[in-house]
């Protein structure tokens, strides 16, 4: 039944099930793994809207089974998934929910029963309890480094270094914190069946984003008006302060022809991305991997970064889009903007298709599953 979709409606609590034991091939060349693939109980896989860890894992989930691989889904119950679905809680919470607690706990304590008996591998994509906990199951544990290297993450990691493996998602994070046990880098990767290429361009800008300082808002702001071109921007709102920084700073900066949306669905921003001429990314902070500037590769659309954390990594300069500083964002974007006839679309699909790709994610984590389950 590998490929074909689980929905199981039993429950972790009475649930019991096992494939091979201690005796299982797994690790040799070419012979499939059992994977589990532990994803925090806050959003489902894939999420409705926000969520992009939920995108990437339900990616690889599925490009896991689809490569013949026993996986396990361990997720919320109005999950889809092409791999087998185990869950503690029906429907996911939502937004709100992230980062608590008590619901973490929960939904790791019931996903790792058994947990030695039945997987080869567990995959864990939660930094709190599950990291915590997967490492005293005696099942070898690889953690996907999906956030920032903050002092509390740092501290965690260093009580687990010895007994997990950890994926960095770009070379720039790898290098931030060089001290781990690293598997390798496996990119994020995006179905590129979702996101066809449009050759033609209308004329605006587009800028994705949470109203955080850091995602450079005003930068992108600046870059519009200084190049004279329309403004399109969807913003996420998840936290008091970026309603602050919403009210105070970046909606009184806005100029009148900007289009502002809220939090919008896969589709919507698949649409604005295929019709944007160019997709505005200014942060000043060292993101991991910025999944929108793939996404936007593989409809053909340029993107305009700046040198911080994987964007050097992802966009390839003067070929995919261009890399422009920070400090004069604004100047040289607009400047950028002037130039993208020199961006050819169908290079842009290229890279993705290439580097950011389902399969070449998915043939990323078979190495490092490999890897993993052979030195155990």
């Amino acid at each position: 039944m590998r490929g074909s979709v689980y929905r199981s409606a039993r429950r972790l609590g009475v649930l019991r099930i096992g494939w091979g034991g201690p005796g299982s091939d797994a690790g040799q060349e070419g012979s499939p793994v059992r994977i589990a693939q532990l994803c925090p109980p806050w959003l489902a896989v894939p999420p409705k809207g926000y969520g992009g860890i939920e995108w990437v894992v339900a990616l690889l989930a599925d490009g896991l089974a689809e490569a013949g691989h026993d996986v396990t889904l361990f997720a919320t119950g109005d999950s889809v998934t092409k791999a087998r679905l185990e869950y503690v809680f029906e429907t996911a919470p939502g937004t709100k929910a992230i980062n608590d607690i008590v619901l973490d706990a929960t939904h790791t304590m019931f996903s790792l029963r058994g947990a030695r008996e039945r997987f080869d591998v567990l995959h864990v994509h939660s930094p709190f309890s599950a990291l915590a906990a997967s490492v005293e199951t005696g099942v070898p544990t690889v953690h996907t480094l999906h956030g920032s290297f903050t002092p509390e993450m740092n501290r965690l990691y260093s009580f687990v270094a010895d007994r997990a493996w950890f994926v960095a998602i770009s070379r720039a994070q790898m290098a931030s914190n060089p001290s781990l046990r690293y598997a390798g880098v496996v990119y994020n990767g995006i179905d590129t069946d979702l996101y066809a290429l449009r050759e033609d361009k209308e004329d605006f800008v587009l800028f994705l984003g949470r109203a955080a300082p850091e995602k450079g808002w005003l930068r992108a702001i600046e870059a519009a008006k200084l190049a004279g071109v329309r403004l399109v921007s969807a913003v996420k709102i998840a936290h008091p302060t970026e309603e602050e920084e919403w009210e105070r700073r970046i909606r009184p900066a806005l100029p009148p022809d900007a289009e502002v949306l809220g939090e919008i669905s896969q589709e919507e921003k698949v649409d604005l991305l295929q019709r944007a001429k160019a997709v505005l990314f200014p942060i000043d902070w060292p993101e991991p991997f910025g999944l929108v500037m793939t996404e936007a590769m593989a409809c053909g659309t340029p993107v305009i970064g700046t040198p911080r954390g994987s964007v050097p990594e992802v966009i390839e300069d003067g070929r995919t889009g261009f890399i422009v500083s920070v400090e004069r964002y604004p100047e040289e974007a607009a400047e950028r903007l002037q130039r993208l006839a020199e961006i050819d679309p169908r290079a842009c699909r290229e890279r993705v298709e290439r580097l950011f790709s389902k399969r070449a994610m998915v043939e990323g984590y078979e190495r490092v599953f490999e890897r993993v389950v052979s030195e155990a």
